[in-house]
């Protein structure tokens, strides 16, 4: 490297934001993820052998998997090629494995090939790389914040193996964000910042495990103080806070965030646990979730898991759901505050789900036979000469609305599909079913619905 190429290297890293002037070079200043990285592992163990199999590293922002990637490019002896899924197309993919193939002819070099956001390449471009990472040609780094099962296609998958990296430890943001602020080569140590404890834990609390957005915020509050009279830049709270701007809340609404918050709520309603669920709501509405997808989810969980233990679940969430849409956000956070509370703490049953589980199960497994003709209306004269209608028992001609009377099916009669609980309301239900129809709709006889008819 020429004098001109060196100045020009070190011109282009203090210019680089600290996050990326702060990169670990080696393992020992590597923080975190110990489980896949940590020494003896066999990812450690493969990097430092030079016989890294292809991998995919998956977790959230700020958790160093780029880092990883460029230290591995560090101790390798392969040629090492990065590329962007956002930036890069199939034309640079083909020139990239081309090079790599006459590499590994000439001289024997491997070729390690990072893709950042590798779930940004849609199928062709997977599917580009994938004959060379098969045959050897390529080593393939993938680095994804989303769940690889379903952004990185089947066969490149199976030729890879994941490696899951966990958020950081607010003592692990801690121990990155001091060296930042102490380290005068590459940090901030030049510019003389001190954060206090109080400053400092709010810098780590709001960046969520980040390490990334908490050298953001850091950067952007030491940029942003006037030294004193001796140099010192003196960070408060109230500037860690005005950096930051609002916490660094990982969300997203397609991804593995969305689905794993929406389960965490709907299962604490299910729960009876109005706070959980409640907090869990907070959580979607601050990450900017779409109100009418939590909305459409409490109908749904309204039916499912309450039924006519309390027949007004269903009234209360479709109310919720029609006030979030009449008023938008973010007045519309209320109404399903109040729905997800009264869902929560409502009597819950899924024998109304249960039921239509069994008779769909029935459906698919026995032959669909005619309707009865007794409950078949006989508007000609015709029909009436067939026995359309005939025997039907008109519930309002008897005492109390009520007659015993077949309505399934011969093979499907004795069915009982409804199984009442105890809970709420549906215990009125099904003392009155006791009443009109017997002991069938009893919990003893729930699993044993007389299959034989």
């Amino acid at each position: 490297m020429t004098l001109f190429e060196h100045r020009s290297r070190r011109e282009l890293l203090s210019r680089a934001p600290l996050a990326a002037r702060m990169r670990p070079r080696t393992f020992e200043e590597y923080v975190g993820q110990e489980q896949i990285i940590g020494s003896g592992t066999a990812l450690r163990n493969s990097i430092e052998a030079d016989t890294l199999p292809s991998i995919i590293l998956w977790g959230p922002p700020g958790t160093g998997k780029t880092t990883l990637a460029s230290l591995i490019a560090n101790v390798t002896d392969s040629h090492f090629e990065q590329v962007s899924g956002v930036a890069s197309g199939v034309a640079d993919l083909r020139r990239i494995a081309g090079e790599a193939r006459e590499r590994l002819g000439m001289s024997g070099q491997s070729t390690i090939l990072f893709v950042d956001e590798i779930h940004r390449f849609n199928k062709a471009q997977q599917d580009v790389i994938l004959p060379y990472v098969e045959d050897g040609t390529l080593v393939l780094i993938g680095a994804t914040t989303e769940n690889p099962s379903f952004e990185v296609v089947s066969p490149l998958l199976s030729r890879a193996r994941v490696f899951a990296l966990e958020s950081l430890s607010d003592e692990q943001v801690r121990s990155i964000v001091k060296a930042a602020a102490t380290d005068t080569e590459r940090g901030l140590g030049t510019l003389k910042p001190h954060l206090n404890d109080e400053a400092l834990d709010a810098l780590v609390n709001l960046s969520n495990g980040d390490a990334r957005t908490a050298l953001n915020a850091l950067e952007l509050a030491v940029s942003a103080t006037a030294p004193t009279a001796n140099g010192t830049r003196r960070i408060t709270v109230a500037m860690v806070e005005d950096a930051m701007q609002r916490r660094s809340l990982r969300h997203d609404k397609a991804g593995d965030l969305h689905y794993d918050t929406i389960s965490a709520f709907i299962k604490s309603i299910r729960a009876s646990d109005p706070n959980a669920a409640i907090y869990w709501l907070a959580r979607m509405l601050e990450a900017g979730e779409d109100p009418l997808f939590i909305a459409r989810r409490l109908v749904i969980l309204a039916s499912e898991d309450i039924g006519i233990a309390a027949p007004q679940a269903l009234t209360i969430a479709v109310a919720a759901q029609q006030a979030v849409h009449f008023i938008g956000l973010p007045e519309g956070r209320i109404p399903l505050a109040e729905a997800t509370v009264y869902l929560a703490t409502a009597p819950k049953s899924n024998a109304s789900y249960m039921a239509l589980n069994r008779a769909t199960e029935d459906v698919q497994r026995t032959r669909n036979e005619p309707v009865p003709l007794h409950l078949r209306n006989a508007v000609t004269g015709l029909m009436r000469d067939m026995g359309y209608g005939e025997g039907y028992k008109y519930a309002h001609d008897y005492e109390g609305n009520f007659t015993p009377m077949q309505n399934l099916p011969d093979s499907l009669k004795n069915r009982r599909y409804y199984q009442p609980g105890m809970q709420g309301y549906e215990r009125t239900v099904r003392e009155r079913m006791e009443r009109w129809w017997g002991s069938g709709v009893r919990e003893s006889d729930r699993d044993g619905m007389d299959r034989d008819g």
